[in-house]
């Protein structure tokens, strides 16, 4: 029986300095050396569930007949030239676009409700399931996709979970139409009565990965220092670098690098925010940037370095609020988003909105980008997600929820094959590709979610 020659560095090793804790990325140096020990454990597979609120231009009666979401073609040969989907042509290989699913729990159930879409649907996107309507803390849902995954297969990791965000939240109290803001706030529900808080301030997620300080008055001092979190670890960096081959020693050198290049576009929001010059997000905090590409891509790349590091292995990110009037200039639409969705069937109105929605999904090659080119051991960290975008409403204009836009990304959890357009009958609930989802994310023994009446066929 052969011996293995050296002690492999533990999965769970961390470089730890005052207040500070830098997870390691997956080395060469975590796999026993011979051919007779215990193979090294599979990549864990990552979950990232991502909603663009309100609908898509596509789902209006105009935009179905002009295939403004999804393409004409089911199968493999569709053409997204005239899509909102076209950004992702040189990641379709990656890509499974789902069309024609319901989420009739977010519809109003009686009279009292009519209204309320805004208040009900990002409940309902991970959850499938129909809210209570109140105002009070008698809140009920359900328990979401990303949660039940991170109970079972999350537990592993520093953190199970992390909820981000791009808008501001209201957190208590009722909103509007008899709804509590905690069903609109949130799209992760750890229970039914549990939705979970999101991170809108990048500073807060980059400290809660990192840990900058273990008192108030470190992190005050941390926040306004130009230096680093990695000052405190250089000597254990040292220390580790003589235990490693070269290989491992550039892909540590990458990723500490990545994690001090988001740490300075940070600290370069916060001093410009810091600056008293005219915000365009007046009142935001002081480390959220006020372009929507440059918050959305620091979120993005914290995620990769979160996955990377295993610091945890399951995402959710709102990108969006339904009654939002935020402007998107990267768009080439100065009308904001909420009037733009309320377009009224005018073709020219839904072209408009169908460019905004352009716009949001052009932000996701970044994403996948940094995935692709992101190595978890020898396995690009692509490879081992899955993405789930979506919006639980479909036409934002009469708010209806039938025919919603759901995509599907990334080589995880039997997905690889991607480059396909699947459409659902008539009348299938988007809960039965969550159901199905579900099943290919490990849990095969749940037979039910919210509303589903069965698996869906990929």
């Amino acid at each position: 029986m052969a011996f293995i020659s050296r002690q492999p560095l533990p999965r769970r090793t961390f470089l730890k300095g005052l207040g500070t804790m830098v997870a390691l990325p997956y080395l060469d140096a975590m796999i026993p050396t011979t051919a007779f020990a215990a193979s090294a454990p599979a990549n864990p597979a990552r979950l990232l569930c991502l909603e663009m609120v309100h609908g898509a231009a596509g789902c209006s009666p105009f935009g179905l007949t002009e295939h403004l979401w999804a393409p004409p073609t089911t199968g493999r040969a569709f053409d997204l030239s005239a899509t909102s989907l076209s950004p992702l042509e040189p990641w379709r290989k990656y890509a499974t676009i789902v069309s024609n699913t319901d989420v009739r729990m977010a519809e109003a159930y009686k009279s009292e409700e009519i209204g309320g879409d805004h208040f009900r649907s990002s409940a309902v996107f991970l959850t499938q399931a129909h809210p209570t309507q109140t105002e009070g803390s008698d809140i009920f849902a359900g328990t979401s996709l990303d949660q039940m995954y991170a109970q079972r297969f999350g537990q592993a990791t520093p953190i199970p979970s992390m909820q981000l965000c791009i808008e501001p939240l209201d957190r208590a109290g009722g909103c509007a139409y008899g709804y509590s803001c905690m069903y609109t706030d949130s799209i992760s529900w750890s229970s039914p009565t549990e939705p979970l808080p999101m991170i809108r301030d990048p500073r807060v997620a980059f400290e809660q990965l990192f840990g900058t300080g273990g008192t108030p008055a470190e992190r005050a001092d941390r926040t306004r220092s130009t230096g680093s979190v990695l000052d405190w670890i250089t000597g254990r960096v040292s220390q580790l670098n003589r235990q490693l081959g070269a290989g491992d020693r550039r892909r540590m050198e990458q990723y500490l690098e990545n994690i001090r290049e988001i740490e300075r576009r940070i600290q370069q929001v916060e001093a410009r925010n810091a600056s008293g010059e005219e915000r365009e997000l007046a009142g935001a905090p002081a480390g959220v940037p006020d372009s929507f590409g440059d918050h959305v891509k620091i979120m993005f790349d914290l995620q990769v370095l979160a996955l990377q590091s295993d610091m945890t292995r399951v995402f959710s990110f709102k990108m969006g609020r339904d009654a939002s009037a935020r402007v998107y200039p990267d768009s080439g639409v100065a009308t904001g988003f909420h009037p733009s969705s309320h377009h009224g069937n005018n073709p020219a109105r839904v072209r408009e909105f169908a460019e905004i929605n352009r716009y949001h999904v052009s932000l996701l090659p970044y994403l996948l980008e940094k995935l692709k080119t992101t190595m978890d051991g020898d396995t690009p960290l692509l490879d081992n997600t899955t993405i789930v975008y979506g919006s639980p409403m479909s036409d934002s204009n009469t708010h209806n929820h039938r025919r919603c836009p759901l995509l599907l990304l990334g080589g995880g959890h039997g997905l690889a094959s991607g480059n396909q357009h699947l459409k659902a009958p008539d009348g299938t609930p988007m809960a039965n590709v969550m159901l199905s989802l579900m099943h290919k994310l490990g849990m095969d023994d749940i037979n039910t979610f919210g509303d589903s009446t069965g698996a869906f066929a990929f």
